[in-house]
C-alpha cells in the first residue's frame, strides 16, 4: 500500500496530472496514492456541507469512485487536479442534500423513544465533526485571505474563474492564481508522514 510520506509533500501538479492519466489507464496504485493524499480534505469538505460525519465517509469513496472513472476525462486546462476532486465531491454534496430535503418534506415526524444508542451515536459523530473541522481550519490557515476568499468563493458558491473574478470584482488572472497557489498549498498541508506503529 502507498503511504504519503515527506518526498510527496513536493510533488508537482505535473505529477498530480501523471497519477491521473495512470489512472485513466487502469493503475489503481495512482488511485491509492491520490487518495491517501486527498482523502482527509475530500472528508472534511463533505462533512463540513452535510454536517454528517456518516454522509460524508460515504461520499468521499463515492468521490474516488467517480475520480477513478472519470480519470480518462481529467483536461488539466479546465483546472488543478485538487480542484477536479473538490468538485466532484461539492456536486455529490449538493445531490445529497437535495434529496435530504426532499426526504424530510414527505417523511412522517420522528417518534419520541429515540434509543440511548442513538443517541451515543450522534455525540460521536459531532466530537468527530468537530476534530474535522478544527483539522481543517488547521490546514485553511496555510493559506492568504486572498486564496481562501477565491477558493470559498468558487467552491461553496459553485462558480466558475470568471464568475469569482466578477463576484470579487478582481481580474480573471488574480483569481486563477489565486485558487491554484491556494489548492497547492493545501495539498502540501495534508500530505503528512505515515506514523508507524
Amino acid at each position: 500500500m502507498l503511504y504519503a510520506d515527506h518526498t510527496q509533500a513536493r510533488v508537482s501538479e505535473d505529477a498530480w496530472v501523471a497519477l491521473v492519466r495512470a489512472m485513466a489507464a487502469g493503475d489503481q496504485g495512482a488511485l491509492r496514492a491520490l487518495y491517501e493524499s486527498t482523502h482527509r480534505l475530500v472528508f472534511t469538505f463533505l462533512a463540513r456541507l452535510l454536517h454528517d460525519c456518516q454522509s460524508a465517509e460515504e461520499l468521499t469513496v463515492d468521490t474516488f469512485h467517480g475520480v477513478w472513472s472519470r480519470a480518462a476525462k481529467y483536461d488539466p486546462a479546465g483546472g488543478p487536479v485538487l480542484g477536479w476532486i473538490m468538485n466532484q465531491a461539492r456536486s455529490r454534496a449538493i445531490d445529497r442534500l437535495r434529496y435530504e430535503h426532499r426526504r424530510k418534506r414527505t417523511a412522517p415526524p420522528p417518534s419520541d423513544d429515540a434509543s440511548g444508542a442513538d443517541a451515543a451515536d450522534a455525540a460521536d459523530a459531532a466530537i468527530e465533526a468537530t476534530q474535522q473541522g478544527r483539522a481543517l481550519r488547521e490546514c485553511l490557515s496555510v493559506l492568504t485571505a486572498g486564496e481562501r476568499e477565491a477558493i470559498e468563493t468558487a467552491f461553496f458558491l459553485e462558480l466558475s474563474y470568471p464568475e469569482v473574478a466578477a463576484r470579487l470584482n478582481q481580474p480573471l488572472g488574480t483569481v486563477k492564481t489565486r485558487i491554484r497557489s491556494g489548492l497547492e498549498k493545501l495539498r502540501h498541508a495534508l500530505v503528512v508522514p505515515e506514523r508507524q506503529p
